[in-house]
């Protein structure tokens, strides 16, 4: 019989959460490169786009670490066959998301301009911030339940489902984003930002619908609410309380890099965006392997398994280093014709150019930190994460990123900066994961 962390083992999971992992990020490409191509403003539309595509994305990974610790527990009882304990917690769990997403709303949307207004924005590109935000923001509720359920599907070892909510829900944003951004002359006015922001909504809803479908049809779980705290419930809320302490850090360093890169001026900004959110597609691309990681390796920890945990550290970080080489690979190849994807204007397609490179470099140090990054969240090593994530920050990425403006490095400063993060992050997993488990597997 094959084992846990056979090569089938591991894809079955991994490329179906490589598949739904792209597709956000895929939204915001979508909307970059549709916003970016509009005639009229486009690189203030551009670079109000990046800034509030980096705030959601803030927020949301900020928000939905309860997916992160509500897979984790699920599969750890999955892997000791007592699924039964944690009937209770999901809807639980799931509630308890709904309503933070409210609450995040109410705040976030009333104070839109001074929130971009610190992101260095004025003008124009603050208008459309803020115009655009309140709509996304909308779909705060729609994206964390979806992301809960989707921690359950995980858990339970399912990716697959996962998958096909995300890929609709791209479709129809990709489809929606034409439509309404270019309008049809004679049925739907073009709305430009806006109607980008509507696209993303709708595809939310539609991922929501499809997640709902799935969790009722598919898995033991209910939606009906125990006024009864599960006892599982205080260590899913403590493990969420230390990533969402470390998803604040990982987002400080993303809102500084976009800060630095507005106040250099529009194109920088502009250029940013493309940067960070192709960075960004890269990360979900190859955190399929990581999500692997996640749910097999907290179902190992619930087996005791620990030969198999070790085998399963070094077969999906060799995947996940081979993904990042084809990236590489690819990206190389196509280096000049990347950036016309997104816009038109020569200084930001130059200001793109001479920044990529470093971008590319990174990916195989990216690789093994997301790799260790999905075991140890499957393992519930939250505080260890939370650790190593505030190190990188404070002590890694900010002096480099200081040191580097300093010398007027601008757009390289900040890749430099984050270049250095992802090899503080990579090295402390690697070195904690073998000290801890390299004695167990045997």
């Amino acid at each position: 019989m094959a084992t846990s962390v056979s090569f089938r083992n591991i894809n079955k999971i991994a490329i179906p959460a490589i598949i739904a992992g792209i597709a956000e990020p895929l939204i915001s490409l979508t909307d970059i490169a549709v916003i970016g191509n509009v005639e009229e403003n486009s690189v203030e539309a551009l670079a109000a786009a990046g800034i509030v595509g980096s705030f959601l994305s803030a927020i949301i990974w900020i928000v939905a670490q309860t997916k992160t610790a509500i897979s984790a527990i699920v599969s750890q009882h999955l892997g000791a066959n007592r699924l039964h304990a944690v009937k209770t917690l999901i809807p639980q769990a799931i509630g308890f998301n709904f309503l933070f997403s409210l609450v995040i709303y109410a705040v976030t949307a009333f104070f839109a301009e001074a929130i971009f207004s610190a992101y260095n924005a004025e003008g124009l590109i603050l208008q459309y911030s803020e115009n655009y935000y309140q709509i996304r923001a909308l779909g705060y509720p729609l994206t964390l339940v979806t992301f809960a359920i989707f921690g359950v599907f995980r858990g339970l070892q399912n990716t697959l489902w996962a998958m096909k909510c995300s890929l609709t829900g791209a479709v129809v944003n990709v489809a929606l984003d034409y439509l309404l951004v270019y309008g049809v002359e004679g049925y739907i006015p073009a709305m430009h930002l806006e109607g980008a922001a509507f696209a993303s909504l709708a595809a939310q809803a539609t991922m929501l619908v499809m997640a709902l479908w799935f969790f009722f049809k598919k898995t033991p779980f209910h939606f009906k609410l125990s006024f009864n705290i599960n006892p599982q419930m205080r260590p899913l809320l403590l493990m969420a309380a230390n990533l969402f302490v470390r998803t604040a850090a990982l987002n400080f360093a993303i809102y500084l890099a976009n800060a630095y890169a507005t106040d250099y001026g529009k194109n920088y900004i502009a250029a940013q965006s493309i940067l960070m959110n192709i960075w960004l597609f890269f990360s979900f691309f190859i955190d399929g392997y990581a999500n692997a990681g996640n749910a097999i390796g907290g179902r190992l920890l619930g087996a005791r398994d620990y030969k198999n945990l070790w085998e399963l550290s070094k077969k999906i970080s060799l995947y996940a280093v081979l993904i990042a080489l084809i990236l590489m690979g690819i990206c190389a190849i196509f280096y000049e014709q990347i950036g016309l994807l997104f816009n038109k204007e020569a200084t930001v397609l130059a200001l793109f150019s001479s920044v990529f490179w470093i971008v590319l470099l990174m990916q195989p140090v990216n690789a093994i930190a997301f790799m260790f990054d999905g075991i140890f969240k499957g393992l519930g090593e939250a505080k260890y994460l939370r650790n190593v994530l505030l190190a990188a920050t404070f002590l890694g990425f900010t002096p480099t990123l200081l040191i580097s403006d300093y010398f007027g490095l601008k757009l390289h400063a900040i890749w430099m900066a984050f270049f250095v993060w992802m090899l503080i992050r990579s090295s402390a997993l690697v070195i904690q994961f073998r000290r801890k488990y390299l004695d167990k597997e045997v």
